[in-house]
């Protein structure tokens, strides 16, 4: 009993906010569906949002550059800004370009995490649960192949999808927290509430 109410103290201040965490879950999750039912324009906005960070990032570093002109990696500072501003740009030009390259990229990711995943779960060997490693490690690999065979016409939906179960995932899991979390804070409320006589 003494362990329930010590576990639920540690817990208040998340308990307090449930009603947060839930509506900013819900409100991830819905958005992730929002990206699985439209991911071609998603994949799109995602690229050009991927613009604007590689503008920014130019920017950045073409002040530094020229704040540092002595500098003895001046030239490629500044280059690096050039390359970074460029890259920008021409995401914001033609976004669609950005999602095919995109789309290769995560390809490559699926099969190299599906790689690894594949030699751990033999390294794993026969402790519980290398199968599911090793299982696990397959299917990435099987997922970055069909990506990549698919391409470029896999670049239309793949990032989007992707995005989106991983934005449903994540508001799920925070929702899933909240009402954890008011449970904690109902047995807090209804601990509080006995008398200590009783």
């Amino acid at each position: 009993m003494s362990s329930n109410i010590e576990s639920s103290r540690e817990d208040t201040p998340l308990a307090a906010s449930w009603r947060v965490l839930a509506g900013v879950g819900t409100l991830i999750a819905v958005l992730g569906l929002i990206a699985i039912v439209s991911p071609f324009i998603t994949g799109v906005a995602l690229s050009v949002l991927l613009g604007a960070l590689l503008v920014v990032g130019g920017v950045g570093h073409g002040v530094h550059a020229v704040s540092a002109r002595g500098w003895r990696g001046f030239v490629w500072e500044a280059l690096l800004a050039v390359l970074y501003v460029v890259g920008g740009v021409a995401l914001f030009v033609n976004p669609v370009v950005g999602l095919l390259t995109l789309t290769l990229v995560l390809a490559a990711f699926f099969v190299v995490e599906g790689v690894v995943g594949v030699v751990l779960g033999l390294r794993l060997r026969p402790a519980d649960g290398w199968g599911w490693m090793f299982a696990s490690g397959l299917v990435g690999v099987a997922a970055g192949a069909v990506v990549w065979l698919g391409w470029p016409s896999t670049a239309l939906w793949v990032i989007g999808l992707v995005f989106g179960i991983r934005l449903l995932a994540a508001g799920s899991a925070m929702v899933m927290l909240a009402m954890g979390s008011r449970r904690v804070a109902r047995e807090t409320r209804s601990i509080g509430a006995t008398p200590r006589g009783g």
